[in-house]
């Protein structure tokens, strides 16, 4: 499991932003108490990163209630910290802060991290389809603001 770590702490950071460390601990806790219902179908490390993401899901919907935001923007950027940070990737974060968790998940699982779309959808319990326009969708408005900056 110490080999998908790193993996996973970097998935949740651009997913979770500051609760990436205690996620994925979960996450190991939670594929430890559960390894006996990985059957081999697809990669180990996918199945992790999988049970990562459903916790950020599980988080995120719990906060919600909490806070009694059912009504509030789903699409609310996390917040990143860019101290020590490149230029490039202080702009990477500000694009992938703009997009939906889900779009920011797909983008970082396909292109950040180089899961297949077949391993992404797999990961983010979703059909290809839908993996596949959650990517479309938030490249196109990464492009699209890119293009909007280089402008002005």
């Amino acid at each position: 499991m110490l080999r998908h770590e790193g993996r996973l702490r970097a998935f949740l950071a651009r997913a979770a932003g500051c609760d990436a460390d205690d996620l994925a601990q979960e996450a190991f806790v939670r594929a430890w108490q559960r390894a006996g219902d990985y059957r081999g179908q697809g990669s180990y490390a996918a199945w992790i990163m999988g049970i990562g993401w459903r916790l950020f899901l599980d988080q995120r919907r719990t906060a919600r209630r909490r806070e009694g935001l059912a009504g509030a923007d789903d699409d609310a950027p996390t917040s990143t910290d860019p101290r020590g940070a490149s230029d490039a990737a202080i702009d990477a974060d500000r694009l992938l802060a703009a997009l939906s968790p889900q779009e920011r998940a797909a983008l970082t699982l396909c292109f950040g991290h180089g899961w297949s779309h077949g391993e992404a959808a797999e990961i983010m319990g979703v059909p290809l389809g839908t993996l596949k326009s959650l990517v479309l969708r938030g490249r196109a408005k990464a492009q699209k603001m890119i293009g909007e900056g280089a402008d002005g």
